[in-house]
């Protein structure tokens, strides 16, 4: 299984994905209770475009205990396939998994905004871009405005006369 893994990962990296894709399938089908082999097929679904075809491989490789290394990515691919799949309530309920096992994984935050604005969750969505930026920011004109930034977050609506 080794090498035919390493070679499926090695043809997607070259950018041979229909390739990739088929000896995932393959791989899928000989190996059905291995985590990992579901996650990168998934994933070689959703580089192809196939999103929809993804999502079984996500869910049942997330089922199977997938590793914490590779978990944290795969909620964050089953989040963002549902979301552009426009299946906004199921993302938002994977992004809410994903945080709250991988609570400091920004990159998942991000996403999850995403999956507010959908659901016309805007001003979530923006408090949660916001907190990311600022967490995550080193760019020194927007770190002068840290304290004004967090307050504003927390008071998107508020008007001051």
């Amino acid at each position: 299984m080794n090498e035919r893994l390493r070679d499926a990962l090695r043809f997607r990296e070259q950018g041979q994905l229909e390739l990739s894709n088929t000896l995932l399938l393959e791989l899928v089908q000989a190996y059905p209770e291995d985590a990992f082999i579901h996650y990168q097929c998934a994933w070689s679904f959703d580089v192809l475009g196939a999103e929809a075809q993804a999502v079984p491989y996500y869910e049942k490789s997330i089922s199977l205990g997938l590793p914490d290394e590779h978990l944290e990515n795969a909620f964050i691919g089953l989040g963002s396939t549902y979301r552009t799949l426009g299946a906004y309530e199921q993302s938002k309920a994977t992004f809410l998994r994903g945080i709250e096992a991988f609570p400091h994984n920004k990159a998942m935050q991000t996403f999850y905004a995403l999956t507010l604005y959908n659901l016309d969750e805007h001003k979530e969505a923006m408090h949660l871009l916001l907190t990311c930026l600022l967490d995550t920011t080193t760019d020194e004109n927007i770190k002068q405005y840290k304290r004004a930034l967090t307050f504003y977050a927390d008071h998107l609506d508020d008007i001051f006369p």
